[in-house]
């Protein structure tokens, strides 16, 4: 069987923010956002409190006169939270009105979407960890139409349960028709001393294979890079390695041999921030480093495949590892350098946007 994992950067629509070039031209609106989201939860809004809101509405043209602007948008169900003129907020608490502040989103160029879908078939793993995917209805569209339409085969099961991150970048899970998934498991409301762990899941999908294995398969999407402060990004990935770590080694004790932990961990491996997973004492395997993958001469899996871009993991326990046969990158979904001249890609991807992801897939081949 082959087991891959691949950040799909969303199928059909993201928040507008994350088509911007860089992560830190969104970074003030997300900073905006979850602020204006904050402010409005209060039980009582003091006068400064007030003035908040209604200065950071004032950024966004259009947010106050008509609560619609290109990056957030105002929904209002019961109430008003401005006065008529729109000069000043009228409510003086939560429980005066009900409505939110909501990151509005954009579809994805439809090239890209079927530039995804050739990765994927390109890939042809029997079990696929999707990451970044907005809910299980995507999933499922993508399934139906897209794959077939660049002549694909449909995946038979699809997965996905609602995470912790509001911008819809959940986790799932894709299996062929003779991989049935078995049990599911989430931890969206893991807490520590610190609070919430994960920022969107670390999702727990058992998978029966056609030989009567039992394969469990843990795919996460750690804390990001590019919003916030980095002391605090690398403190609560930390956190999150930690959790996984776990998670795995209570699913040993409880007699799982067949182990996987896959996705986006948005740090190089030798990072503090992973050390809890992938060193002290951890006896996953880096699918990466096994003697039986095929590298490519790159050691990172994000955009020009660096070693500081080395983000996606598929992380195996020691009797998974013992069943490796191969492993593989495929990266011609990526746009490679400035000109997209740094490796292959498909021929249907004539620019930038019109790659399937900034990330490449990982896959391997396992014994099972």
């Amino acid at each position: 069987m082959r087991l891959a994992t691949f950040n799909l950067e969303n199928l059909f629509e993201r928040p507008r923010i994350m088509n911007l070039p860089s992560n830190e031209e969104g970074r003030q609106v997300l900073k905006d956002y979850y602020q204006l989201s904050d402010l409005i939860e209060k039980e009582e809004y003091s006068k400064s409190d007030k003035r908040l809101i209604l200065n950071i509405m004032k950024r966004y043209e259009g947010l106050l006169e008509k609560r619609d602007s290109k990056y957030i948008t105002l929904n209002e169900i019961r109430g008003h939270l401005l006065n008529s003129n729109r000069t000043a907020v009228q409510v003086d608490g939560r429980n005066d009105w009900i409505g939110w502040f909501e990151l509005k989103r954009a579809a994805i160029e439809e090239t890209a979407i079927e530039n995804t879908a050739r990765v994927i078939n390109a890939v042809n793993a029997d079990v696929l960890g999707m990451v970044e995917v907005e809910h299980r209805i995507a999933a499922n569209r993508f399934n139906d139409s897209l794959i077939p339409k660049v002549g694909g085969q449909k995946y038979g099961h699809t997965m996905v349960i609602d995470g912790n991150d509001d911008r819809g970048i959940d986790v799932g899970i894709m299996t062929r028709p003779s991989f049935d998934i078995k049990s599911i498991g989430t931890h969206v409301d893991d807490i520590d001393d610190e609070g919430q762990i994960f920022s969107r899941d670390c999702a727990e999908y058992t998978i029966t294979t056609p030989s009567g294995n039992l394969l469990l398969v843990l795919v996460n999407h750690f804390k990001s890079q590019g919003y916030g402060r980095q002391e605090e990004n690398d403190r609560k990935r930390k956190r999150q390695a930690k959790r996984v770590r776990e998670i795995y080694e209570q699913r040993l004790r409880e007699g799982v041999d067949y182990i996987a932990i896959i996705g986006d961990l948005n740090k190089r491996p030798d990072h503090d921030s992973l050390g809890p997973l992938v060193r002290n004492g951890s006896s996953l395997i880096d699918v990466m480093e096994h003697p039986k993958f095929i590298n490519d001469g790159r050691p990172g899996t994000y955009q020009n495949g660096t070693a500081n871009n080395k983000l996606d993991y598929i992380l195996m326990s020691p009797k998974l590892t013992d069943k490796v046969q191969q492993g593989g990158i495929e990266r011609r979904g990526v746009w490679g350098g400035t000109n997209g001249t740094l490796f292959p890609h498909f021929p249907e991807i004539k620019k930038e946007m019109d790659a399937a992801s900034d990330h490449a897939a990982l896959c391997v081949d396992l014994d099972i």
